[in-house]
């Protein structure tokens, strides 16, 4: 499920749509203790909130294997960072009874490197490989016959002498991530079997993972409280996560034993997380767009160098919740404010 792009969307979750979701202020860990297991990353599929689409298909994928008793298909997600990528990709192997291997591209400089991590592969099991947009040369083209033919070829010694020797690997399934599926080389994308989308998470989504969380961080917390930081949460868990953990801190020095929305809000307040999510970088990037660029359109270079944040930071970090949301549009100009931006900085500069 997605956090469709309407204005009612882009705002806090009306009453009715949370109405049917809503618990009494409880004490979580009693009354759900028998549901959640003791970790914040779920272990199966049934404990996984969130992405329901994706877990029909992959059940399917799942059971398939079994019944042929083979590993599951290659696998490419992708998504916005922090929806949880790699939390699937160890419940395959956990599901499969196999072992999960976790990498990312970046620290494939070399080929052995690859190759190291290739030979040390049992039947069956997973390779993660994170961003895999940023894969080199080198290690993208000794991935092609490991993933259809399962095997290396490595050329030995130089000039006259060189030879070429095949080593046989056993099946593996591998999962790659990314965030950037355009970047993805068509050669390498075409070699998997299935290609998915991660989405944003929907508020009740949210709100089931807070408290399960708050179980595991065993800190008590309200309904209203989990809505409060759902709602803030950029529709990522990951960043639900991370601020349910900077509130458990705020509680804890206050002598407080129960998360409520006041002390939820008070202690985002603090963090400078806004009613919509939006932090101070955020706040500077559209001000920017605003009083010194008339709005745009502007491109990410003049951006980056007026308010000191790197650009691939503003691109991959900031801007995608940005144009989510409605603030920003992207032109062949380059980027561009929108209306409701203007009126949700006036919103903020008059009170």
């Amino acid at each position: 499920m997605i956090i469709k792009r309407s204005k009612k969307s882009q705002n806090r979750p009306d009453d009715t749509s949370l109405k049917e979701h809503k618990r009494d202020p409880v004490d979580i860990q009693k009354k759900e203790k028998d549901y959640f297991i003791n970790d914040i990353r779920p272990g199966s599929f049934k404990e996984y909130v969130g992405q329901k689409d994706l877990k029909k298909i992959l059940d399917i994928v799942i059971k398939a294997a079994k019944l042929r008793n083979e590993p599951i298909d290659h696998l490419l997600l992708y998504g916005p960072p922090g929806l949880g990528k790699t939390t699937i990709s160890l419940i395959l192997a956990s599901e499969m009874g196999v072992d999960c291997k976790i990498t990312s591209a970046p620290s494939l400089e070399k080929p052995k490197d690859i190759i190291g991590l290739l030979v040390k592969l049992k039947p069956g099991d997973v390779l993660f490989l994170d961003e895999i947009h940023r894969l080199n040369h080198l290690a993208e083209e000794l991935l092609y016959l490991a993933m259809e033919d399962y095997r290396l070829d490595i050329t030995i010694g130089k000039g006259q002498s060189t030879k070429i020797s095949s080593i046989s690997l056993p099946k593996f399934t591998l999962i790659g991530a990314t965030t950037k599926i355009g970047n993805v080389s068509f050669p390498l994308r075409d070699r998997f079997g299935l290609v998915q989308r991660l989405k944003y998470y929907e508020y009740h989504e949210l709100i089931l993972i807070i408290k399960r969380s708050a179980i595991v961080l065993q800190t008590s917390i309200t309904h209203e409280g989990a809505i409060e930081i759902a709602i803030r949460s950029r529709g990522t868990p990951r960043i639900a996560n991370r601020l349910l953990r900077r509130i458990r801190d705020y509680i804890q020095v206050k002598r407080m034993n129960l998360i409520t929305k006041d002390l939820a809000i008070e202690a985002l307040d603090l963090y400078k997380i806004d009613s919509k999510g939006l932090n101070w970088t955020d706040h500077l990037i559209l001000e920017t767009m605003i009083f010194q660029f008339n709005g745009g359109p502007v491109g990410l270079e003049a951006i980056a160098a007026s308010t000191g944040e790197d650009i691939k930071t503003i691109e991959q970090v900031y801007e995608p919740y940005l144009l989510q949301i409605g603030y920003v549009n992207r032109t062949p100009r380059g980027r561009v404010v929108t209306e409701a931006a203007y009126k949700y900085i006036e919103t903020i500069k008059k009170g």
